[in-house]
C-alpha cells in the first residue's frame, strides 16, 4: 500500500473536512526529479516529524494533543486511518494562486510562504504542488509498527506492507 506522509494534525483536519487540499514542496529524499503527485489514491501516514503547533492557524491549535509534540518512536504503532483520492492535482506558480486556497487548509501563511519560496535539489522556488482530495476512513484501521529507517526522514511517499 502506498502512503503519503503528512502532519498528524493535518491528517485530522483532512478527515474532518476542515482541509480539502494538500500543498507540498517535497522532501530532501525526493530525488533529482523533485516531488510529484505519483498516485491517484494513497493512505495518509500521520507524521509528527517537523510538526509544529505554530505552523497551523491558531484556531486549529486545539486539535494538537501532547502526542503531536514528538516524533513516533521505534516500535510504536502508527494508526493508518484514512485514505485520499486525488480529484485534481496542479502546480501553483504564483503567490496569488496559493493565497486563493487559504480557506482550504490549516497551515499559516508563513509556513506556506516558506515552502513556496524554498529551493533545493531540483525543486525550484516560487512553486507548490497542490492536490485537491477526497478522504475516506479505512476500516479496519491499519496498524504499522514505526521503523525510523522505513518511515522516518524527509520523504513524502512510503510503501507500507499490508
Amino acid at each position: 500500500m502506498i502512503a503519503f506522509k503528512e502532519w498528524q494534525v493535518v491528517c485530522k483536519a483532512l478527515a474532518e473536512g476542515r482541509q480539502t487540499v494538500i500543498l507540498r514542496k517535497g522532501g530532501i529524499h525526493e530525488g533529482r526529479e523533485g516531488f510529484a503527485w505519483k498516485h491517484e489514491s494513497f493512505a495518509l501516514f500521520p507524521t509528527r516529524f517537523h510538526a509544529q503547533r505554530e505552523g497551523v492557524k491558531p484556531e486549529d491549535w486545539a486539535a494538537f494533543g501532547e502526542e503531536e509534540l514528538s516524533e513516533w518512536q521505534e516500535g510504536e504503532v502508527v494508526p493508518i486511518q484514512w485514505e485520499c483520492e486525488v480529484e485534481r492535482a496542479v502546480t501553483l506558480s504564483t503567490w496569488e494562486e496559493v493565497e486563493a486556497l487559504r480557506d482550504l487548509h490549516i497551515w499559516t501563511d508563513e509556513v506556506i510562504r516558506e515552502r513556496f519560496d524554498w529551493e533545493m535539489k531540483g525543486m525550484k522556488g516560487q512553486s507548490l504542488h497542490a492536490a485537491f482530495v477526497k478522504v475516506r476512513e479505512i476500516c479496519p484501521t491499519l496498524k504499522v509498527v514505526y521503523q525510523k529507517r522505513c518511515h522516518g526522514g524527509c520523504r513524502s511517499w512510503l510503501e507500507l506492507e499490508n
